[in-house]
């Protein structure tokens, strides 16, 4: 069963093959808007509309699990202004619940919960709270995050709740990250051209296939994710074999 990419009836998406996770690292959002002589805050809120259209885009074709890689631990070295800024959209993802009840996602936070203040924790313990019954999948947003501080974290918890060496194995290791139950990703889609995977979801990636996109996070739309997975699709995926 195949589905046609909107606007191109030459190139189709293979719907039995779509990947089961598609992580994305959304960059780019101040270069766009200082491209287009605006705001640099402007950019990350046109950051959150891609976001939108590619959760919007997911529904249609039935994709899983999404994660989005807004804000790392690095993050948090940017000016006063741009981080309040930011922790002001995020916490304005409340907005979305209805979104992601429709769509049928549960919604997921990855990331390092003490860095975090009360009011976005209560926030997403809302949104993880009230999307838990959705059945399509999940939406994961990396917010806090930072892969050798969440690896890290996870062997505090196995040394504090004294967890016997038998019991942790690859597969039960990952309990113990933020991500949860997540299954590995299969694509990583970068933009704005950078290429390399800035500490992004490291246990999470080992056979992840990578694709960086030219364009600012901004600018990606419903479009740029077929094409996302229509190059996933032509990948030989072998594992080692």
């Amino acid at each position: 069963m195949s589905l046609k990419k909107k606007n191109d009836a030459k190139t189709e998406i293979d719907f039995s093959n779509l990947p089961k996770h598609i992580a994305f690292i959304c960059d780019g959002n101040r270069r766009w808007a200082k491209s287009r002589g605006l705001p640099t805050l402007l950019g990350h809120k046109e950051g959150v509309e891609a976001i939108k259209r590619v959760v919007k885009r997911a529904a249609e074709i039935n994709l899983e699990n999404l994660t989005f890689f807004c804000f790392s631990t690095e993050n948090f070295n940017r000016s006063k202004e741009e981080v309040d800024y930011l922790f002001g959209l995020f916490k304005d993802i409340l907005k979305l619940k209805k979104d992601f009840i429709k769509d049928d996602y549960r919604f997921h936070h990855t990331g390092d919960r003490s860095l975090l203040d009360k009011s976005l924790l209560d926030i997403i313990d809302e949104m993880e709270r009230d999307t838990k019954d959705c059945k399509r999948g999940t939406i994961n947003i990396a917010l806090a995050y930072g892969g050798r501080n969440d690896i890290v974290n996870a062997a505090k918890k196995i040394i504090k709740e004294k967890v016997s060496t038998e019991q942790i194995n690859e597969e039960s290791f990952k309990n113990f990250l933020t991500t949860g139950n997540m299954p590995d990703v299969d694509l990583l889609v970068r933009t704005s051209g950078e290429q390399r995977i800035s500490g992004f979801l490291l246990y999470n990636m080992a056979y992840a296939e990578l694709y960086f996109v030219e364009k600012h996070w901004p600018s990606f739309k419903e479009s740029d994710l077929d094409d996302c997975i229509i190059e996933y699709q032509k990948r030989n995926r072998r594992f080692g074999k």
